[in-house]
């Protein structure tokens, strides 16, 4: 017997073996290459945006000038009243609707348009007024146009309120509140509201007469709410 026919078994054993070994050498080559392909070709992806939930909206700018005087508004049987509130409190104001229509719905039209918002008291005389309502903070700043005057009885006692006026006519937004009697203005201006509550708040406004130089910051008007009843 050759020697092929001796180690028959053992060749067959042997081939058994390498054909084994040839395979897990192919599939563990390719388990190499595989992440290196994808490395150097990675599929895009989208980047998510991102919202801030604590971010505060942009609030659109407030309008401070007007073609015109606004058109009447106000609603019949309804009473009005405005709330201007300062950093020392609040002061509440009866309007008038009765007797000066057209100052109320004017005043009424601009705080809600949040046009007083952020203005001062740019004047302030202990004993006589406070005024605010001039966007340039000098006394010679407006909406951009005049009102039409009314008159009614009402006189000017400690804490009424009305239209400041100029050569021009009736200013469109700036006010004064008496902060004493002033009867001497009962023939020239027009009173559409009254104080109700916080007459020691606006007593205690800063001084100023923005005519002379050197004048300490007037109170800012955080806001003026309009309520309806």
């Amino acid at each position: 017997m050759g020697w092929m026919q001796r180690n028959g078994k053992v060749l067959f054993l042997l081939g058994i073996v390498f054909m084994i070994l040839s395979v897990g050498a192919g599939a563990f080559a390719s388990g190499l290459s595989s992440p290196t392909e994808v490395a150097q070709t990675p599929t895009p992806t989208a980047s998510p945006t991102v919202t801030d939930p604590d971010a505060t909206p942009t609030e659109p700018p407030i309008e401070r000038r007007y073609s015109a005087a606004p058109e009447m508004a106000l609603e019949e049987g309804v009473d009005y009243r405005a709330v201007i509130r300062l950093e020392s409190g609040e002061v509440t104001i009866d309007l008038l609707e009765d007797e000066a229509p057209g100052f109320v719905n004017n005043f009424v039209f601009l705080a809600q348009n949040h046009f007083y918002d952020g203005l001062t008291f740019h004047r302030v005389i202990p004993g006589f007024v406070a005024q605010a309502g001039d966007p340039l903070g000098s006394g010679t700043g407006g909406p951009g146009y005049n009102l039409q005057d009314e008159a009614n009885a009402l006189t000017f006692e400690r804490g009424v309120l009305s239209m400041a006026r100029s050569s021009q006519g009736v200013s469109g937004s700036q006010f004064f509140i008496t902060l004493g009697p002033a009867p001497h203005l009962n023939a020239d201006f027009t009173v559409f509201g009254r104080v109700e509550d916080g007459m020691d708040l606006l007593e205690a406004l800063t001084p100023r007469n923005p005519d002379r130089p050197a004048q300490p910051t007037g109170d800012t008007i955080l806001s003026i709410e309009i309520l309806e009843e």
